[in-house]
């Protein structure tokens, strides 16, 4: 086989590979005499079939297997030999032109990963926030459940609603008299008082009884997420179907034993315990995004630009998907096409910060032992159905692409405790909101760094750090993906239009699990032979 180098210019390499017709007969020769003994044909004896006769049965599948796996061979050895490592699946072309008894000329193109000086890793500094978990804490959340199990009787018809209770309506939405889309539903319950519909809808319904019919009159807010709606004018026909005794358990020993538990003591320390665990994922997401800023500005190198679209499509499908359910899809996209700019240099920062963390994990013996491989395996293979599992289970083994994306967030987490204990940290005792807020403020405009997929990155200029807008960092979370569908309530009827735009908290787009650096996993294509 002849190598040419075609094209060797910044992470971009091509080569010309030629396999010669003499090779390629070589190895079909080889597979006949191998197959031979196990043909079977009539006047025959077993495994005396005649070496050209089976030629002619098998020789265009023969030629075939022939070229594809003299193809996979040839790319691989090319690899090894140039020591190349390649960011994604090299691309593999064989020349249109080819016929078999002729030299076969493929064309391999591929972008291989920069190389990264030695990570400095020394001089960080960390400041861990902690949040203690008060008693007005576990009160609060002890309430909440108690909201929860809360029964919601239906109330006599002659009862008037006030603040607290539950009110059940059908109601049309409507602007200069017309009504507007996703304005309409029924069975909607509203809980007077909540602050879950816009400003001035909950206090009209003050007084009403089962069976009423009134015109609530609203003004949608300046900021309200639907264009048409924004600042107008609006009345909703409201018919009240009934109200609800939405009052709550006492939270007391009965109530702690109603849930299962040996009493109220026991309830307050689960939840103590719940919420502690809360405060130590703020604490470590603060952590961990000041870690990465640390790391970002400290580094700065080349990366693949198929790496970085790879990532920008992911970040762009998601994006669309969360556009998908706003109430004005067609404004949200615009929206997003104005940002598109920030979007694609936060793909960047992800992609350098992966690749970066990759290399300070390899370079310091970091791992994801086999055990571990194995559990996460199982874990995942958990979302599918009994009888697909175990097909799961083979593929995640067999492909080694599969395994290294189940094994990158905890090969993350494990390279940023390492790095966590490699810092020098100091303590502060704040409160909850002063944590949130902190975590918060790393939403100031400037991309944040964090991973996925194969790498992760960093700003998309070497010399110039542009800002990444705050609304260009949106990426949803799963609680974000269950608000979605907050907008549509029982019975699958849209209730978008009276209720009030909320405000999603929203991860940065750079918070995403980061990869093991993908040399070596990446398998070229397989080219299919043309026969002709």
């Amino acid at each position: 086989m002849q190598t040419v180098e075609t094209l060797n210019e910044g992470l971009k390499r091509a080569y010309t590979l030629t396999i010669t017709a003499k090779d390629l007969d070589a190895r079909v020769e080889k597979e006949v005499a191998t197959i031979a003994p196990q043909v079977k044909m009539p006047g025959f004896r077993p495994g005396k079939v005649p070496a050209n006769l089976v030629k002619k049965m098998h020789g265009e599948s023969l030629q075939r297997d022939a070229l594809n796996s003299s193809i996979q061979e040839g790319v691989q050895s090319l690899i090894a030999e140039k020591k190349l490592r390649p960011a994604m699946q090299p691309s593999v072309e064989l020349d249109e032109g080819f016929e078999f008894g002729k030299d076969a000329e493929i064309k391999v193109a591929l972008e291989v990963l920069p190389e990264i000086a030695a990570p400095s890793i020394e001089g960080l500094k960390l400041e861990r926030l902690t949040a203690e978990v008060g008693d007005a804490a576990i009160d609060e959340a002890a309430e909440r459940i108690a909201k929860q199990q809360g029964a919601f009787d239906a109330l006599p018809a002659s009862h008037k609603a006030k603040t607290g209770d539950t009110v059940v309506i059908d109601f049309v939405g409507k602007v200069d008299d017309v009504a507007f889309d996703g304005g309409t539903g029924e069975g909607m319950k509203v809980e007077i008082g909540s602050g879950s519909l816009i400003p001035g809808f909950e206090d009209q319904l003050v007084g009403v009884k089962t069976g009423d019919e009134k015109v609530i009159n609203v003004t949608f807010p300046v900021d309200y997420n639907a264009e048409n709606l924004k600042g107008k004018a609006a009345t909703f026909d409201i018919k009240v179907t009934s109200i609800l005794d939405s009052s709550k358990p006492k939270v007391d020993e009965d109530f702690a034993k109603s849930l299962g538990l040996e009493g109220l003591d026991k309830l307050k320390e689960l939840l103590k315990g719940q919420i502690e665990q809360e405060h130590n994922g703020l604490t470590r997401t603060y952590m961990k995004r000041k870690l990465l800023d640390q790391l970002a500005a400290a580094h700065d190198f080349d990366v693949p630009p198929s790496m970085v679209e790879a990532e920008f499509g992911q970040i762009w499908a998601q994006l669309e998907h969360e556009a998908s359910h706003e109430e004005d899809p067609a404004a949200a996209l615009t929206e997003m096409e104005k940002e598109k700019d920030d979007y694609r240099a936060i793909a960047v920062r992800r992609v350098r910060l992966g690749l970066l963390l990759s290399e300070i994990g390899q370079a310091n013996g970091v791992e994801v032992s086999q055990q571990e491989m194995n559990r996460l395996i199982m874990q995942a293979a958990q979302q599918y159905s009994p009888q697909d599992r175990e097909r799961f289970v083979q593929y995640v083994r067999q492909d080694p692409m599969a395994a290294a994306q189940l094994r990158a967030p905890l090969y993350e987490d494990k390279v940023v405790d390492f790095l966590f204990e490699k810092a020098e940290v100091s303590d502060r005792t704040v409160s909850r909101e002063e944590l949130e807020a902190a975590i918060e403020a790393e939403d100031d405009g400037s991309p944040k760094p964090h991973v996925h997929g194969p790498g992760c990155g960093h700003d998309h200029d070497h010399d110039e750090k542009p800002k990444a807008k705050k609304a260009a960092a949106k990426k949803a979370d799963k609680a974000d993906k269950a608000e979605a569908s907050d907008e549509v309530a029982e019975g699958g009827e849209k209730k978008a239009a009276p209720k009030k735009a909320a405000a999603k908290k929203a991860e940065t787009a750079e918070d995403a699990p980061a990869a093991e650096k993908p040399a070596k996993k990446a398998a070229p294509k397989k080219a299919a032979a043309k026969a002709e």
